[in-house]
C-alpha cells in the first residue's frame, strides 16, 4: 500500500529524499549509452558491452572496440574502453585500458 505524507512532512522533505526519488539509469540502459558515446567519440566500431557496473556517481561500463580490422579477422587489434556515466547517462570520463589482438586470449587467467 501507498505510503501517505502530510502536506507539512512533503514540504520539510530533505534533499536526501529528493534524489531517492529521482528515478536511476537502469544498467541495460547505461550499457547502450557507453557503446554509442564510445563509438561516437573514437570514430571506430564497438563490438559490445563487456562489462557494467554501478559506481558512486552512476555507471562504469566496459566496451570493446575494434581498433584495426585485418585480414583475417582473426588478427584484428581490439581495445577495451572503460567509461564512466553518470545518474543521467552523461560521459564523465573515458580511456583506453587494453589493446589486444582478437586471437589471444585473456593473459592472467582471469
Amino acid at each position: 500500500m501507498a505510503e501517505r505524507r502530510s502536506v507539512k512532512d512533503a514540504d520539510t522533505a530533505t534533499d536526501a529524499d529528493a534524489a531517492t526519488d529521482r528515478p536511476e539509469l537502469p544498467a541495460a540502459k547505461a550499457g547502450q549509452l557507453g557503446l554509442r558515446q564510445i563509438a561516437e567519440l573514437t570514430g571506430k566500431d564497438p563490438e559490445g558491452v563487456s562489462g557494467i557496473e554501478p559506481s558512486e556517481d552512476g555507471w562504469l561500463v566496459t566496451v570493446e572496440v575494434v581498433e584495426d580490422r585485418r585480414i583475417p579477422s582473426s588478427t584484428d587489434l581490439l581495445a577495451t574502453y572503460r567509461i564512466e556515466l553518470d545518474l543521467d547517462g552523461e560521459l564523465l570520463a573515458y580511456r583506453r585500458v587494453r589493446r589486444y589482438s582478437r586471437g589471444r586470449g585473456d593473459e592472467g587467467g582471469g
